[in-house]
This record gives C-alpha cells, structure tokens and sequence, in this order.
C-alpha cells in the first residue's frame, strides 16, 4: 500500500516535469523557426533591392553610340574573294602574253570571222558536246577563226583535245586571258579592283561565272568579231551578221520579251557593249543568276532601244534559239512512231531555214543523252567535220 501511495505521488511530478520540458522544447523551435523566418525574410529583401539596384542600373546605363561609318562597316557583308578564285587575279606566263598572242594569231591567218568562246570549267569537262559544237562551226564557217578564252584548256591536255581540228587545218586556240589587260581602259577595270581588292561583294555564284560574262564583253569591244556559247550547235554561214544580239522569246505582237547573250556579234568598240560592260560594272549582283548576264543585256537594249541609240539588229528566237530551255529535252529523243519522225523532219526542214544556230541549254539538256534519229542527233551528223558519236544512245 505504502508502494502504491508512493507512485500515486511520484505520477504528479513526472507528468509535471514532462509537462516543462516540453513546453520549453516548444519555446526554443518557436524562437528558431522565428529566427529562420527572419533570416530569410532579410536574405529576400537584399535580393529584391540587389535586382531592383540592378534594373536601375541597366536602365540608367549610357548607350554605346555608333558612328554612321562604323554602322556601315559593321553592316557589310565579308567580302573576301574564295580561296580558289584568287588565281583569277594573278595571270600567269601565257596570260601576259594573252593580247600579243591574240594579235598574232589573228593576223597570221585571212580570217574571215573573228569567234571566241569562254571556258571556265577544268579541262576534263570539255566533253563531246562542246567538241560537237566546235565541229559544227568549222563545218559551217571554215575560214572562221576560233579563240577559247581559257586557262585549263590552254594547256597540253586541252591542246590534245583541239589536236583533231587543228590537224585539220581548221584555226582553233586556247588562250589564257589576263584580264588586267583585257578590262584596261573599260569600265570593267574599276570592277576588278573593287572585287580584288574586298571592295564589292563577289556574291555566292561562283566568280568565274559572272566573268565569263564579262570576259566575252571585253574580247568583243577589244577585238571584235563573234561570241558563241560552248553549248551551240551552228548551222550556217553568219559571216554577213554585223552588230547583232538574238532575242530568246517575244510576245503575241512578235516584240522581244527577253533577249539573251549566249550569241553575240559586234564591231570592235561598239558602244552597245561598252554600255553593257558599263551596267555590269554599275548594277553587279553576284547572287542573282542572270542578272549580270541575259537579264543585263536586255535592261540596257531595252532602254537604247526606246532612245533611238546606236546601230544593231535583234533577231527573233528561231536565229539563235528555236527551242526554249524548258523544251529542250524533246530535242534530244529520237521519234517513236511515224508521226513523231514526221514532226522530227519537219522540224529539220524548219531550223535550216531561219536557223543559224541551236542553243542546247547545257544546264538543262546535260542529262539528256543523244539519240540516234533525234533532232539533236540529226543536226549533228548533218553538220560534223570527224563525225563520231561514241556515247550516243540508240535506245
């Protein structure tokens, strides 16, 4: 019993104490948690006035001031010339001799037309066609003298390519050119530096391109005389033509629409092609195909044109291009029935009327083969000094 009242007693002040020391547990969180609310409350208002300092200091910070040249220097495009067309700029042995050459091979020989023609792929490219071409302007004008305007073809593997005519008596050259001589004293000139020297932005076609349009400019104004595309087949005699550009389509009324200069014929120093080496040098837009080429020649005939100026002649398509590029491939396929070998010879009878020329479009016919009894395969064997067609197609 005596037990029994003692732990009766004892119950009381252990649940008191319990009771204490839990309360002041209680206390000390309630002051920590307080302690920690505080911390916190303190760090987030030293980020909001940090953030707010620095919102203010971003809005009160002074603007960098661009000056209208530098603005301009910065907009500009990076007018670096391509590593691999530097060597257009530096001409080699044969090209400083490029205008000797051309002098001496003209006057060597009675010439009655003076032709050119660029080149500005490597030599292993000049394949049958452009070979096809050259045959047929032998066969057609034989008195004719022929300069490739080129650096791969003057060479000795581009020699042994021409060897064929040349064993033929037939007046055919390569020849580097050196445009510094070439493009003295025109228009031309100043363009050169200004894209050599970082001056004018080459654009993304490549720059040999667009000075393949140019080059025939110059060799025309400097020499005179004829320039065809490699991508010809001639027809006939054009020595009668004098200062003449063909027209590539017209309208319902048989007034051009388009002109193109894949064939050009002109007097040496005409002025029409000193203007169009003028608006070449003026207008360059290395990023636009056709700008600096058939859509240049057409800009500036039609504004002389307008104006009464100068002396020439366009000649409708079927001169120099009877066919439009988006038709060619019919050309080229030979007939399946009698109504197709009729439309064939009827369409041959056509082009050896008005036709001086057949203009392949090359950048569109080249995976076209050659088949044999096809338009194309006719006006070749028709108009051919050697010949041979090794990789023409039968089937």
């Amino acid at each position: 019993m005596f037990d029994s009242l003692r732990l009766s007693s004892v119950k009381p002040n252990i649940f008191s104490t319990l009771t204490f020391a839990l309360i002041i547990l209680v206390i000390i969180f309630a002051d920590s948690i307080i302690s920690n609310a505080s911390l916190h409350f303190d760090a987030f208002e030293d980020v909001s006035s940090s953030h707010h300092h620095q919102l203010q200091t971003h809005h009160t910070a002074p603007q960098l001031k661009i000056t209208a040249s530098e603005k301009e220097r910065i907009l500009q495009p990076d007018n670096k010339i391509k590593s691999e067309e530097l060597g257009l700029f530096e001409p080699s042995d044969l090209a400083r001799r490029f205008d000797s050459r051309v002098r001496e091979f003209f006057s060597r020989y009675q010439c009655e037309v003076r032709v050119f023609m660029t080149w500005i792929s490597p030599v292993d490219s000049f394949g049958e066609r452009e070979f096809f071409g050259l045959e047929s302007l032998f066969r057609t004008n034989p008195t004719s003298c022929l300069i490739i305007l080129s650096t791969t073809m003057d060479s000795r593997q581009g020699k042994t390519i021409l060897q064929p005519l040349i064993s033929r008596g037939f007046r055919v050259r390569a020849m580097s050119p050196d445009l510094w001589v070439l493009f003295n004293n025109t228009p031309a000139q100043g363009w050169l530096n200004d894209i050599k020297n970082g001056n004018k932005d080459p654009g993304e076609i490549p720059l040999a391109q667009n000075l393949s349009n140019l080059i025939r400019l110059a060799a025309l104004y400097k020499y005179g005389g004829v320039y065809f595309d490699t991508d010809f087949i001639i027809l006939k005699d054009f020595s009668a033509l004098r200062n003449v550009i063909g027209a590539q389509s017209i309208d319902v009324n048989g007034n051009w629409t388009r002109l193109n200069n894949a064939v050009l014929i002109f007097d040496k120093n005409h002025p029409l092609v000193y203007m169009f080496m003028e608006e070449f040098a003026s207008t360059f837009d290395g990023n636009r195909w056709g700008h600096n080429g058939p859509y240049l020649v057409s800009r500036v005939v039609n504004r002389v044109a307008k104006a009464g100026q100068f002396n020439f002649t366009v000649l409708p398509p079927m001169a120099f291009y009877p066919v439009d590029w988006t038709r060619v491939g019919g050309f080229f396929i030979r007939p399946g029935d009698q109504v197709g070998a009729r439309w064939v010879e009827a369409k041959i009878r056509q082009l050896s009327g008005a036709t001086y020329g057949v203009h392949l479009w090359n950048k569109q016919s080249s995976r076209f083969k050659i088949e044999e009894g096809s338009i194309i395969g006719r006006l070749i064997s028709d108009n051919c000094v050697i010949c041979s067609m090794p990789n023409s197609s039968t089937s």
